[in-house]
């Protein structure tokens, strides 16, 4: 546990947040502030080494040392559809339900959210110096903003402007078709329907959709990644092809940014994002470097007959490692 706090103690009024993944989930405590929640205690845990999400949280608030009687709300940002009150992991077996959490950690407010939804609420908090910007742009005043996260799947959400305030909303566009801009998509676009039936952005951008570019990027055998676990193939991907030590792990990289920033400006027209295009999840953070040589910006911003305004839109790449946690602490604040 990273306990940010000397003392746990002295809290007689928390906030518990959670930013449930198919592959790994982080739970927090903090503290209302009067510009965004501050962290208290915050532990990442890898999702499916428990059978629920209760079980999870009574290992965290037990060694946190905290009662229920202390928190006095929470919210959870889970990957998948939130249908009244509950939702189904996508890449995962949890089924996460507010009122039985609720019950369990004797809070009256708790709150679910799709995960993007929850790293949406971040998004207005976040300062300059946890921002990388990829585009300048010039941000129009009463303009909405969008959202776009790679990571073991790829989460899609849009602030919309209203009254001077904005408002998260969360979509399954990552489920949404895979569109082939060239003759090389043309190829994956083949691939993904032969095996899958069907071909979803998500299946090329997400680590998952990284290993199946990898495949289709190699003839044979790849020697320069040797990772025996599945989970562990994005990141050796990545690390060969930023390395150089495979033309395929390049290649695989390169279809890999260019989808993502082509679906990014696909994310930032249906959504009229004037006011921005923020891009987080973990993967971004570690392929930095190539979202960052132009390769993604210019699959970004070829969208003719709008190409003036898509060089108009602000990208910037969310560098704090947590922005949904920190998004479900401040839904958690003003519920």
């Amino acid at each position: 546990m990273r306990m940010i706090a000397k003392s746990i103690v002295k809290y007689h009024s928390m906030l518990l947040a959670g930013d449930i993944g198919g592959t790994k989930t982080l739970l927090g405590l903090f503290e209302a502030g009067p510009s965004r929640p501050r962290p208290i205690a915050i532990r990442a845990f890898a999702t499916l080494d428990y059978r629920h999400l209760a079980d999870m949280l009574s290992a965290f608030t037990t060694e946190a040392g905290v009662k229920g009687a202390a928190i006095e709300a929470a919210c959870f940002g889970v990957a998948g559809p939130v249908v009244g009150e509950t939702v189904q992991l996508t890449n995962g077996p949890w089924r996460v339900d507010a009122r039985a959490l609720a019950a369990l950690l004797n809070v009256r407010r708790v709150a679910i959210l799709n995960d993007l939804q929850a790293m949406a609420f971040a998004v207005p908090v976040l300062q300059s110096g946890e921002l990388r910007v990829l585009q300048e742009g010039s941000a129009l005043a009463g303009g909405n903003m969008a959202l776009i996260a790679a990571g073991t799947g790829l989460g899609e959400a849009w602030l919309h402007e209203v009254d001077g305030r904005f408002v998260p909303s969360p979509s399954e566009g990552g489920h949404a078709d895979f569109a082939a801009r060239t003759e090389r998509d043309v190829t994956v676009l083949r691939d993904l329907v032969q095996r899958y039936g069907r071909a979803e952005v998500e299946q090329v951008v997400s680590g998952p959709g990284l290993v199946n570019l990898h495949r289709i990027t190699h003839a044979g055998p790849c020697v320069a990644v040797d990772a025996t676990n599945p989970r562990d193939l994005p990141a050796a991907i990545t690390r060969a092809a930023l390395e150089r030590r495979c033309a395929g792990c390049v290649d695989a990289l390169a279809i890999f940014v260019e989808a993502y920033g082509a679906e990014a400006g696909n994310l930032a027209l249906r959504t009229l994002s004037t006011g921005g295009l923020f891009i987080g999840g973990g993967i971004a953070r570690k392929i930095l470097p190539a979202l960052a040589d132009g390769r993604f910006m210019k699959a970004f911003c070829e969208k003719a007959p709008f190409a003036g305004l898509m060089a108009a839109i602000p990208v910037k790449v969310i560098l704090n490692p947590e922005p949904g946690l920190l998004g479900a602490a401040v839904y958690a604040a003003s519920s």
